[in-house]
């Protein structure tokens, strides 16, 4: 008679430190984000949802004002919007901005394409390549109030030597600062300083494309400006929809330009920009509601038209990435 020992089936026991290792790991991408996410709260966030929130506010006085109860915080609702859309300077502001726009934004990435396509034709010359891509980007190292400064200084006939160089030629120095030429004098402060930037972010992608592209296209016979239009301008047509929306949100928000151009010349107002009207109102007439409801139509206008552009183009211009 034998006798049969069963075996015994052991189970493996749950592999509890690997586990708590995978959550550990787990955590770590949180770990990295957590500052970037604590100052965007702070300091995007925060303040967007207090802008939003004194939108909806207004200041009821009683009596006649005196007193620590007579001025009190209460809910306005919409009139804040109605009242800043009805003010007579914030149409023709926004007219301004839109005119300000149709010049800067064509000719700086017009420009900026035309340098980025000279200097990927040279790449064999990398010493004059890298002296004109400093040459080109050192403008937009000049911080705006500065090169508002700078260019103030060229735009006053009595100071300016561009001024002497007219009289010297037995030609009257134009006045740029007038009424019909300060839309251009602030356009050309904001095509100087941006088209350094959006000139490398274009020459950074047409660097990324490999050159044997480029021969075998010389070898069919395509010519230079052939191969420019035919082959990089759409490879970089990604960056040219970034650098278009970068351009579009900038001049929503420009501030800078005018603002110090504006004790060089009376012909710049208080309201020339939406941004310089939401100044005046916030700091100069001590109406923070009305300028928190500006400045949210203004966050709106540019949420919409970005993502509204990218929309549009995204789906053309960056499925050639898929």
């Amino acid at each position: 008679m034998s006798l049969i020992t069963p075996t015994r089936i052991s189970t493996p026991a749950p592999a509890a430190p690997a586990v708590a290792r995978k959550a550990r790991r787990g955590g770590v991408p949180y770990a990295f984000l957590a500052p970037a996410l604590v100052l965007f709260v702070l300091f995007l966030a925060a303040p967007i949802g207090y802008a939003g929130y004194l939108s909806l506010r207004k200041v009821k006085v009683s009596g006649l004002g005196l007193g620590s109860k007579s001025r009190t915080e209460v809910w306005a609702g919409l009139s804040n919007y109605a009242r800043s859309l009805s003010d007579p300077d914030f149409l023709p502001s926004v007219g301004r901005v839109a005119a300000y726009g149709v010049i800067v934004v064509p000719t700086m990435l017009g420009l900026a394409l035309l340098f980025a396509l000279l200097l990927d034709a040279n790449r064999t010359r990398e010493s004059v390549g890298k002296f004109s891509r400093v040459a080109i980007f050192l403008p937009y190292a000049v911080p705006a109030v500065v090169a508002s400064l700078l260019w103030g200084f060229l735009y006053l006939p009595r100071v300016s030597p561009f001024a002497d160089a007219f009289e010297a030629a037995g030609f009257a120095a134009p006045n740029i600062l007038s009424s019909s030429g300060t839309l251009w004098a602030v356009a050309n402060i904001a095509v100087w300083g941006g088209t350094g930037f959006n000139m490398i972010v274009i020459y950074t992608a047409l660097r990324a494309v490999p050159t044997s592209l480029y021969e075998s296209a010389r070898i069919d016979g395509a010519s230079e400006l052939s191969i420019a239009w035919r082959i990089k301008i759409p490879i970089v047509m990604p960056s040219l929809v970034m650098t278009f929306v970068f351009s579009l949100i900038a001049t929503l928000q420009v501030f800078a330009e005018p603002m110090t151009l504006k004790p060089l010349s009376n012909t710049i107002s208080t309201t020339w920009t939406p941004l310089m009207k939401v100044y005046r109102d916030a700091f100069v007439r001590n109406d923070i509601y009305a300028a928190a409801a500006t400045s949210v139509i203004i966050a709106l206008a540019t949420f919409i038209l970005s993502f509204g552009f990218l929309k549009l183009v995204g789906r053309r211009a960056f499925n050639q990435e898929d």
